[in-house]
């Protein structure tokens, strides 16, 4: 089975044993960053430095400055922590050793972006924008986006690429000093506190035959009792169309997945026509269509027949893969072809919550519910012992 760690530049600019350590833990590939959120950071082996702050959304390799002239949205160029070419730096050092290299790129979370264009944001049914989140149903964003996923995905040497947010962002944000878990949200209450209610969006409800206003006041009025503690939010799908209704209910769904739909349809196709040939287009994703963040929400047959594959988060347990297998199954009993990656992803640093110690059985568990490839986050976050674990369990399973 093929694995592949997460890995930054700053992992390995500076560092002249990075790649060596990094090819020696018995990954075939590397998914390294080329386009990022604002970060802070733990590099607990580099010989110059343990701690590295990314403080805004970047791109880590020279901005094309003649694809953007005269766009008032455009990637932000990376500061001290990135400085230069520092993706191509450390894609050099890991080809060297060996190693595989693919494009990792952050997508539609970028907070520097909303702070300076306020209008871009996710805007909630109270009017609180989420800067973190841009909407994805705007047109410039739309544009911006795709454009994005072009340059940071077809860098020189990669042979594939992982889009990541390629969807909806919402109110689940890790942020600095966050304080918004005073209140639990299960997942019926973060939908109704992630839909969008900009211009574009209100507009769109428009066409489902809603009026904006309204569906804000059901919204807050659905959500009333949840602030008070007198109700849960959880329930899924069901709980949704109880707290609003299931003809509003599924109305903002069709909305925002149609949206969804055709902004990961037209991005992959532009990444595809940049790149060369037998380049892999990759998304981080989630079965559930309605869910947010940085593993989008996807219909797993659409987004299978759309993309190379997916790469799914299997921390919190490897059942999450079985929409995908089956629908993947489904398109090779319908001659629709067959051969998709679904890339297992497994955190295997223990300070983030991950458990490398259980790693074997959860790729076997992962093996047998139709993972195809290994995704290890993150290589140069990990402790040393967190790492020689990770070594082991490859040495068995990796071939």
């Amino acid at each position: 089975m093929k694995a592949s760690a997460f890995v930054y530049p700053w992992d390995v600019v500076g560092d002249p044993e990075a790649a060596e350590w990094i090819a020696g833990l018995g990954v075939q590939q590397v998914t390294l960053a080329s386009a990022y959120h604002s970060t802070r950071a733990l590099t607990p082996r580099h010989p110059r430095h343990r701690i590295v702050t990314a403080s805004h959304a970047a791109v880590l390799y020279p901005v094309d400055d003649a694809r953007w002239e005269g766009r008032a949205l455009r990637p932000y160029a990376a500061g001290d922590w990135a400085p230069g070419d520092a993706y191509g730096e450390a894609a050099a050092a890991l080809a060297e050793a060996g190693l595989d290299v693919h494009t990792w790129v952050v997508l539609a979370h970028n907070s520097r972006l909303g702070a300076e264009h306020p209008a871009t944001s996710v805007v909630n049914a109270y009017g609180d924008r989420y800067e973190w989140a841009p909407c994805i149903a705007q047109a410039d964003t739309r544009a911006y986006l795709t454009d994005l996923a072009v340059e940071a995905a077809v860098r020189p040497g990669a042979r594939g690429a992982e889009l990541e947010s390629l969807g909806w962002y919402g109110v689940s944000h890790l942020h600095a000093h966050d304080k918004i878990g005073g209140v639990g949200l299960g997942d019926a209450g973060q939908y109704l506190m992630s839909l969008c209610f900009c211009a574009t969006c209100r507009d769109g409800y428009g066409g489902y035959g809603l009026d904006a206003d309204d569906l804000a006041s059901a919204v807050r009025e659905a959500l009333e009792p949840v602030w008070r503690g007198a109700a849960p939010s959880d329930g899924g799908w069901p709980e949704i169309e109880k707290l609003l209704g299931s003809e509003v209910a599924g109305a903002t769904r069709a909305w925002r997945e149609g949206v969804a739909r055709s902004l990961q349809e037209t991005t992959v196709a532009a990444v595809r026509a940049a790149a060369p040939a037998g380049f892999q287009v990759l998304l981080h994703a989630d079965p559930v269509s309605y869910h947010c963040g940085a593993n989008a929400g996807v219909d797993p047959g659409h987004i299978l027949s759309v993309a190379d594959g997916v790469v799914v988060p299997c921390t919190g347990g490897a059942g999450v893969l079985t929409p995908f297998a089956f629908a993947e199954r489904g398109r090779g009993a319908a001659g629709g072809g067959s051969g998709a990656v679904l890339a297992a992803n497994f955190t295997v640093v223990s300070g983030m919550g991950g458990s490398p110690g259980t790693l074997a059985e959860d790729v076997a568990r992962a093996a047998s519910l139709g993972a195809t490839e290994l995704r290890l986050y993150h290589a140069g976050l990990a402790s040393d012992g967190d790492l020689e674990v990770v070594r082991g369990v490859l040495a068995g399973v990796v071939g």
